[in-house]
């Protein structure tokens, strides 16, 4: 019996490291649902694999884990679950059936999830300023052309880095037939766009809020992961640009977008991006609102006050964390994807992939490979700063809040 319940234990924990639970709660949950069955476990996650040591007993067997993945719908099912188990509204070869069941149940329908990616692509090109309909048209073709492919490559491939890199392919092929054809400026949004939908936003934070932690391996193993998607997503970019002769400049000038426009558009992105995390209906409202008011927040910081944009992204990161993290502790959401995706919009995808090709373009030499040089620094610098300042805004309230509510036993 206790060996079958380390299993059950074993299997809850797997659903929610596998898509899309920070590490801590994971823990949490974990040592709470084995002491309603009568064990003191401890949970010992790494990458790639789940570990549980049963106090008094012989540990079960480790289970593969790759914390790859973003679900909120099968963390929601397995914690109602769990719940259920504990206050003993079902048996545990009930709760082990559903397990199995949600384990392997289906995300979002393709067409849902193509066109909730075109629309967050085209929310974050008003957001940046695009001028043509032919462009927004092409923007909201391309992404939900990446999206179809993404899902038909995951159909048939286990790589977690070809999706993006082919989807991102494909969105440089349609940018540089717009720029080829006159229907791009130098902002290239209509290739850049739907690469920023592409961002592993929740794996970026998951790998901070380990560091904090100080599970250093895995929030390092997270990093990496993260890091290496991002640049299949630049190389695919930059090669299919390439293919058509077309570069992404340094630096572009954009388009003064109001206020009235920017805020809508950064709620359709961030319940854009709530629907990719298969977040249910009735929460999607509330990374929308946070994302609106976050990102209003950031640009009269920056228009009105004159910060600099990490200084504006802080400020929208941590109204949405002060926001956001009561919700995820009262209804048990993975907070990395909820408070992604309210501060998708200010992610700096364009100026990562602008100093990608700064290198690129440094490395293939010629007259101007030294001018390029401070200009790449720059991209960088900023992209690097802005996403420092994203992950400070979004930890701090939520360490604050997560302490207090540990403390008053609600953790």
């Amino acid at each position: 019996m206790g060996d079958d319940s380390g299993r059950l234990v074993l299997a809850f924990a797997r659903i929610l490291f596998c898509n899309g639970q920070s590490t801590n709660q994971t823990v949490l949950a974990t040592a709470r649902l084995g002491r309603a069955l009568g064990l003191q476990v401890e949970l010992r996650p790494r990458w790639g694999e789940l570990h549980l040591q049963v106090e008094g007993q012989a540990p079960p067997p480790a289970v593969t884990a790759v914390p790859a993945g973003v679900d909120m719908n099968r963390v929601i099912a397995a914690t109602h679950t769990a719940r259920a188990l504990r206050t003993g509204q079902i048996t545990e070869a009930q709760a082990a059936a559903a397990f199995a069941e949600i384990s392997h149940s289906a995300p979002a329908p393709t067409w849902l999830f193509a066109l909730a990616a075109g629309s967050a692509a085209v929310a974050l090109a008003v957001i940046y300023g695009v001028q043509r309909w032919q462009a927004v048209a092409l923007i909201f073709f391309g992404t939900w052309a990446g999206a179809y492919l993404r899902r038909w490559i995951g159909a048939r491939s286990e790589s977690t880095l070809l999706q993006p890199f082919f989807a991102a392919l494909l969105a440089g092929l349609i940018g540089a037939l717009a720029v080829r054809l006159g229907l791009s400026t130098n902002l290239r949004l209509v290739a850049v766009c739907p690469c920023m939908v592409l961002v592993p936003g929740p794996h970026f934070l998951n790998g901070a809020f380990d560091l904090l932690h100080s599970r250093m391996h895995l929030g390092a193993a997270r990093l990496l992961f993260a890091s290496l998607i991002v640049l299949a997503i630049a190389v695919g970019l930059l090669l299919g640009l390439a293919t058509f002769g077309v570069s992404l400049p340094l630096v572009a000038q954009g388009y003064a977008v109001p206020l009235w426009q920017d805020m809508p558009a950064a709620a359709v992105a961030a319940g854009c991006f709530s629907i990719f995390y298969t977040t249910p209906a009735r929460f999607v409202v509330f990374p929308a609102l946070a994302g609106m008011i976050g990102h209003g927040l950031r640009k009269l910081a920056i228009a009105d006050l004159g910060c600099s944009w990490a200084t504006g992204a802080l400020l929208a990161c941590l109204f949405a964390g002060l926001a956001l993290t009561p919700l995820a502790h009262r209804k048990r959401l993975p907070f990395s994807a909820i408070g992604f995706a309210a501060v998708v919009s200010l992610m700096p995808g364009i100026f990562f992939f602008r100093a990608v090709s700064g290198l690129v373009q440094i490395a293939g030499g010629g007259a101007d490979a030294l001018a390029l040089v401070p200009d790449t620094i720059g991209a960088a610098v900023t992209a690097g700063m802005i996403v420092m300042a994203m992950t400070l805004g979004l930890i701090i309230p939520k360490a604050i809040i997560d302490r207090l509510e540990h403390r008053a036993g609600d953790g």
